[in-house]
């Protein structure tokens, strides 16, 4: 059917035996290698290699940079939020209604998750790669209740068991005894607001959240929730969290810490002191960096937005490029040398230095010999070619592995926690002047005397 529609918009002149090669097509001609999934790359650098006939791997390349570019995007993007926030505190990938599209929500999931997320929203990522799970309260629920007479039923079963209790008369008792503590008038707290919370409670006692802004956080969302999870703590539950939703989150968390550390000490629930905190609102990498510099109490943030669309680069200029053709290399020339193709089948190496950091790629033409941890090495890098330098690597990494040959997968593929894994891994070992966000030092990538040699002489005979 693919062949029969190619015929219907080809021109008529096209031949016949062009139609009988693409029906006759055979993955086993074509060999693929790459870096390991979750690799830190660096501009420059090839990530994947593909060997095969001529027509085969032009055909793949529009496939293949569709399946790398955003990927690599997205992962790089929820990388930096990481590499922004502290380990302890987790990251929840929200931004389905965001995301150019189901697939392209799919793919952010599944991609933000190997940059460092914790969890995503997104059930069907859950559900297909295995993602945990996480979400929070909506202001649409909250907001459809109005007041206490809708709350149905009313009764809850203490955990230990027992008869069942006026949970909204407990959790109305406990509504004065916390607006007198916080100092806030009780007929402020909205109570629409209480009626949800505690519903919500009674349906899910074990996993109750409050989302204190869809009215006042201070005179109501706070007092509401407070109220709502002592009267689940006296029937033996553990409230799980609250979430922030706009306004100053940094200062609101800190607001939100004291009010339960004031409840937790003067009500004698200790684990009331380390209630989770989550935040969303439109978070960006520089709202992270706010929140780092005002100090929060901050423990779980939501990213949406500005995690799947990608706004500051929101396309990857990845690129598929011809290097030889039968054993003769070929070379793009271009004015602009950042641009001009590396040619010839090439080796990728990640040279390390005596902290154990990479502090260089290099690439070699695939006939010369890998070179090893103590050897001096003449390299020429990328930008300025014009002048040799000597470098000593304490450890060499070879970077490509053989992913795809004779029509069969040929190496064991990661799961998706260990592609994860892989990728914290690959960062923390950056050298920090390479890893920080502004201002980094420029890695170099550079390429052997004799590489050079064959660029030099490919541009010589192009002159």
């Amino acid at each position: 059917a693919d062949v029969a529609y190619l015929r219907s918009v080809l021109p008529s002149t096209t031949e016949d035996a062009f139609f009988d090669y693409l029906a006759s097509l055979d993955a086993s001609e074509v060999t693929v290698s790459a870096v390991p999934e979750g690799s830190v790359v660096f501009a420059r650098v090839p990530f994947l290699q593909v060997k095969g006939p001529l027509l085969v791997v032009q055909l793949l390349e529009t496939t293949l940079l569709c399946l790398v570019s955003y990927a690599s995007l997205v992962a790089t993007n929820a990388a930096r939020f990481r590499l922004l926030t502290s380990p302890e505190v987790k990251l929840m990938e929200i931004g389905l209604r965001r995301a150019q599209g189901p697939d392209g929500a799919l793919s952010a999931s599944k991609y933000s998750y190997i940059g460092g997320f914790d969890y995503t929203s997104n059930i069907l990522a859950g559900k297909l790669y295995g993602i945990p799970v996480r979400g929070t309260v909506a202001h649409s629920f909250i907001m459809s209740f109005t007041s206490l007479e809708e709350v149905q039923p009313r009764e809850l079963s203490p955990l230990a068991g027992g008869e069942p209790v006026d949970f909204l008369a407990l959790a109305e008792s406990w509504l004065g005894r916390v607006c007198e503590l916080l100092q806030t008038p009780a007929e402020k707290a909205n109570r629409g607001e209480l009626a949800a919370f505690v519903s919500y409670a009674i349906t899910f006692p074990r996993d109750f959240q409050g989302l204190l802004d869809t009215y006042c956080v201070r005179r109501s969302g706070m007092p509401n929730f407070c109220a709502v999870a002592l009267a689940l703590h006296q029937l033996g539950y553990r409230a799980i969290g609250v979430r922030l939703d706009s306004g100053d989150l940094a200062r609101q968390s800190k607001e939100v810490r004291r009010a339960l550390r004031a409840c937790g000490a003067h009500f004698q629930v200790p684990w009331f002191e380390t209630v989770p905190i989550a935040v969303s609102n439109d978070i960006s990498e520089r709202s992270l960096e706010e929140f780092s510099r005002e100090g929060s109490e901050i423990d779980v943030i939501g990213v949406g937005t500005n995690l799947v669309t990608c706004p500051l680069q929101p396309s990857l200029g990845c690129v598929y490029k011809l290097v030889e053709v039968n054993g003769s290399p070929c070379l793009k020339l271009t004015e602009e040398e950042e641009k001009m193709t590396i040619p010839g089948t090439k080796t990728i190496y990640r040279l390390y230095d005596a902290a154990g950091h990479p502090f260089m790629d290099l690439m070699a033409l695939e006939e010369e010999p890998s070179p090893s941890a103590g050897q001096e090495l003449v390299v020429r890098v990328l930008g300025r070619l014009g002048e040799a330098s000597k470098v000593v690597p304490t450890a060499v990494e070879p970077l490509h592995r053989t992913y795809f040959r004779d029509g069969q997968v040929c190496e064991p593929l990661p799961s998706l926690p260990e592609v994860r894994s892989y990728a914290q891994a690959s960062l923390s070992l950056l050298n920090p002047a390479h890893r920080r966000l502004h201002e980094p030092q420029p890695y170099p990538v550079a390429v052997t005397e004799r590489l050079h040699r064959l660029l030099a002489e490919l541009q010589q005979a192009s002159q």
